[in-house]
């Protein structure tokens, strides 16, 4: 029988490329051999490195990617290039590990490795996907140790200035790159439009879109339209949104489904019903897909006409599309039939929704416990209770208040104690749950054990 030929370092690169299976591609870098002897150490390759490092972190598996820097670390044969640090500070950010993030990076010369402006960016857009801002604001200020900050570092300052509502700020950052000689690209544009437009101040926002192409000679992209638009359509300026929407077309860019949903949205919410349904049937005819948030506008709007029976409809027509509810589709029209006092048909949706296969979350099931509260029907709203507790969630303090509060008004003891011995055993309580609770029912009466070592430990 011939001898199993040894993996070469070129063989291992190619296999580690072909496997899917993170755990797999592991095993297969940390003992490529394992039935010949090993007369000397495996001679990795950089490639080899970078491969089973990207699967890792891909697969989120950052314990082990450790494993893999320390061997990278004390072979010193290898000199691995700055990406593949890059690449693990972005995995760092994206796990919320910034401590990590920022480790990795001041060991980076230990590796042989110089740090560039490459690896100072990745280190900033890690603190902005942490939103650790108060990490990135103090590397910044001693950003010159490392590089000259570019644009790309002023696009991720400027992020974070949006992100955290600080507008003013951004703008200031924007003057500072300016004065550094950084010349701003679209996605500075793009960054600083959307903050204006997040916080309703669309006439800057539009003042800067021409000097993007007035002074600077760069034309804005969709995502700047798809900010504009949503900006004015939070502040009512219908009209301007849908000319927006008409410069898209007449430049020949794509619209996606966010684009017409934010406008279909803008229009059903000032009464403007026919010009929506005509963009919905434009939308469909330009080969652009209603989704799941275009259908859950139309069952808001709906629902807001109390129109249930229209919001049944659009949900059997997602079906009909391929285009399956989500839980918030579920949710708005239990919300609506609860306002409505039809809590019976919003219990029946409820588990319909289960049957269907769309998962009820916590506000489904307080949406539901207060519309069942609020028609006094405590029994219902106990079962939907004991459920709550038992996915782990819990209702709104004010709602179990009003819970309790009816119950005590009803004289109902046997469930009353019941409901509390539950919450006390699922720590979804307060003290002043319980005296409310023992001050407007009790008068005196002996407690039952249960309910006392609840008391005692809250």
């Amino acid at each position: 029988m011939a001898a199993v030929k040894p993996i070469s370092p070129f063989r291992l690169s190619s296999l580690l490329r072909l496997q899917k299976d993170p755990n797999i591609a592991l095993q297969l870098f940390q003992n490529p051999n394992p039935t010949t002897q090993r007369s000397k150490p495996f001679r990795y390759t950089l490639l080899s490195y970078d491969l089973i490092i990207s699967k890792l972190g891909r697969a989120k598996m950052l314990d082990e990617i450790e494993q893999i820097l320390l061997q990278l670390k004390q072979d010193t044969r290898i000199i691995p290039k700055e990406i593949i640090f890059c690449n693990v500070i972005t995995y760092y950010g994206r796990a919320r590990l910034p401590s990590r993030a920022l480790q990795l990076f001041e060991e980076m010369p230990s590796f042989r490795c110089e740090r560039t402006i490459k690896s100072v960016n990745s280190l900033l857009n890690a603190f902005l996907k942490c939103r650790d801002f108060d990490k990135m604001r103090e590397f910044f200020v001693g950003i010159g140790k490392y590089a000259r900050p570019d644009t790309c570092s002023y696009n991720i300052l400027i992020h974070s200035c949006c992100v955290r509502g600080s507008v003013d700020h951004a703008w200031e950052l924007f003057d500072e790159m300016l004065k550094r000689g950084l010349c701003p690209n679209l996605v500075t544009f793009g960054t600083l439009i959307y903050g204006l437009c997040s916080s309703l101040r669309t006439k800057e926002a539009f003042k800067l879109k021409e000097d993007m192409v007035r002074v600077y000679g760069i034309w804005p992209n969709a995502h700047v339209y798809a900010s504009l638009i949503k900006g004015l359509c939070g502040v009512g300026e219908l009209s301007a949104a849908l000319t927006c929407k008409e410069e898209m077309v007449k430049t020949k860019m794509k619209l996606d489904s966010a684009i017409y949903s934010t406008l279909i949205d803008g229009l059903l919410k000032v009464g403007r019903k026919n010009e929506a349904f005509g963009l919905l049937e434009e939308m469909e005819s330009n080969g652009c897909k209603p989704d799941t948030v275009t259908f859950n506008v139309m069952i808001n709007w709906h629902c807001k006409n109390n129109d249930f029976e229209a919001a049944y409809r659009v949900l059997d027509e997602m079906a009909d599309k391929g285009c399956r509810p989500d839980v918030i589709s579920y949710n708005v029209i239990i919300g609506g039939l609860c306002r409505d006092e039809k809590i019976s048909e919003a219990n029946d949706l409820f588990d319909d929704m289960r049957r269907r296969g769309c998962v009820p979350d916590v506000l489904s099931y307080r949406i539901l416990f207060d519309g069942f509260c609020n028609g006094k029907q405590f029994k219902e709203a106990a079962f939907i209770l004991d459920e709550m507790l038992f996915h782990g969630y819990a209702p709104r303090c004010a709602s179990l208040h009003k819970f309790i509060n009816g119950l005590c008004d009803e004289g109902n003891s046997e469930l009353l104690w019941t409901v509390l011995n539950s919450l006390g055993q699922g720590n979804a309580i307060d003290s002043d749950s319980w005296g409310m609770a023992i001050s407007l029912f009790c008068n005196g009466d002996k407690l039952p054990a249960k309910l006392v070592d609840a008391l005692s430990t809250t």
